[in-house]
């Protein structure tokens, strides 16, 4: 009886660890396509802004406020923004596949086998 209930409390544990890795993989994904949506917002402005005259009004989202500029001064700061969305869209990758080979080689130490219904 004791060698059950021990068997099934490790079932459990083995369980949430999975559900553990599952839900930060799913995290860490939708936290890829936020950066990838405001990285090809910030693409499309930056074609949009681009043929247009460096003297030309362009409005700006600063905190929450909408503030005046140039197209001079509001090109150089998108850029410098999605250079870091790439940065960090970078990074997030490279944290989703080493959650991902986490995972994998977790499931074949203690040797789970996952069957999708």
């Amino acid at each position: 009886m004791a060698s059950q209930g021990a068997s099934a409390k490790r079932q459990q544990d083995l369980q949430l660890q999975y559900t553990n890795y599952k839900n930060t993989l799913q995290q860490i994904a939708q936290k890829i396509g936020d950066v990838e949506q405001e990285a090809e917002e910030h693409k499309l402005v930056l074609d949009t802004l681009g043929p247009l005259p460096d003297d030309r009004k362009a409005f700006r989202m600063i905190n929450g406020v909408l503030v005046e500029r140039t197209v001079k001064d509001v090109v150089p700061a998108l850029k410098t923004n999605a250079e870091g969305l790439k940065k960090v869209l970078d990074d997030l990758v490279k944290q989703y596949k080493s959650k991902q080979d986490d995972l994998e080689k977790w499931k074949k130490k203690n040797n789970i086998q996952v069957v999708q219904s």
